[in-house]
């Protein structure tokens, strides 16, 4: 057993430097030893903040596989990597996954694997032709404490049988236009957003309970120019699954004060909700006008220590040969529920399964 995994980090935009930095400083079982990008601005940060510590940058991601998979003798020189976290862009993420998996590495591949449904399915084929691999696809609200704990009573019976699951994901306003940029290339504000509320209806109604019928709306409230990539800046989803189940996701753009992402389990004795009123710090402002509570104001502000736990926890699974907390298959399903309310939303239909989880013919 090796006592330290030998990290590489693939691309150093916003997600791929935190996960830079918390394989760096955060994870004592894990040595960071390269990163990869072609952007000049991200070579220059990582000139900075990584090659410092001796973290080896590429430019060329095939390059870099090549070098640093050599074996090696000691622990300082090229060679010997055991691990690659994808943090590139989601257009690319399947096609460096499936590159680092063939090379014998493990693999943290950030959400989603893909925006398209048929290669995200070729990486989930190819890691099972890699059995000893561990592929993990970064869904970091499962490492996160609250709703492990939420996790914890539904599996207890605390709630009862668990019948609906509300979740959101809402975004500070950014003004800058950044997301209608991004839709091109997102596959849409319930891949790229609600996915992780997706996720989290199938971890806690089960990854394999079949969907039934799937339906979705939205509106572009203060970016109109996202409706030329079809998408919105506020959407509401809504999957029924077999066996009395209902799923209502909403995910927003545009909201003033900060980041929300909330949850609610409704159970046939009770109900859990996390997150219901953010808080930032246990700080209250007291003024004239009332008391605020500031909030987190995005994404990372809130599931930091979440991201945090994920590194250590794909380590030790690394490192120690222990299973995966949550399965690859999952991550298809949660992508493939996304690509389909994101159909009904551009098409105004409702789209119904059968009792297998299979698509339906239109009537």
């Amino acid at each position: 057993m090796s006592r330290f995994l030998r990290v590489a980090v693939a691309g150093l935009g916003r997600m791929g430097k935190r996960h830079a930095l918390h394989f760096l400083q955060s994870t004592p079982r894990a040595h960071l030893v390269a990163a990869f990008t072609p952007d000049p601005a991200e070579i220059a940060w990582a000139k900075e903040h990584l090659e410092p510590f001796g973290v080896r940058i590429y430019t060329d991601y095939t390059a870099l596989i090549a070098a640093e998979t050599k074996p090696f003798t000691d622990e300082d020189s090229v060679g010997g990597l055991q691990a690659m976290v994808v943090a590139t862009a989601t257009t690319v993420h399947a096609e460096e996954t499936i590159e680092a998996i063939e090379a014998g590495l493990h693999v943290l591949c950030e959400k989603p694997l893909s925006t398209n449904i048929e290669i995200a399915a070729k990486v989930v084929e190819t890691a099972q032709k890699y059995p000893k691999q561990k592929v993990l696809c970064g869904f970091s609200r499962r490492f996160d404490t609250s709703y492990r704990d939420a996790k914890a009573k539904v599996e207890s019976g605390a709630i009862g049988n668990p019948a609906i699951f509300r979740s959101q994901t809402c975004d500070k306003l950014d003004p800058s236009g950044f997301f209608v940029a991004y839709a091109e290339f997102s596959g849409g504000i319930f891949v790229d957003c609600n996915i992780h509320d997706i996720d989290l209806a199938l971890w806690f109604f089960g990854d394999e309970t079949p969907i039934k019928s799937i339906s979705a709306v939205g509106v572009t409230a203060v970016q109109p120019d996202l409706a030329k990539h079809g998408d919105v800046d506020n959407g509401v989803g809504v999957v029924e699954f077999w066996g009395n189940k209902i799923a209502y996701f909403y995910s927003s753009r545009m909201m003033a004060s900060g980041q929300h992402d909330m949850t609610e389990i409704i159970g046939t004795e009770g109900k859990i909700t996390v997150n219901q009123n953010p808080i930032g710090t246990l700080v209250d402002l007291w003024e004239a006008t009332g008391i605020r509570k500031e909030i987190p104001q995005d994404y990372y502000g809130r599931f930091r220590e979440a991201f945090i736990t994920e590194a250590n926890e794909f380590t030790e699974a690394c490192l120690d040969d222990k299973p995966l907390k949550s399965r690859l298959q999952g991550a298809l399903s949660a992508l493939v529920i996304g690509s389909v309310l994101q159909e009904s939303l551009r098409s105004g239909k409702k789209i119904y399964f059968d009792e297998k989880g299979q698509r339906l013919p239109e009537a």
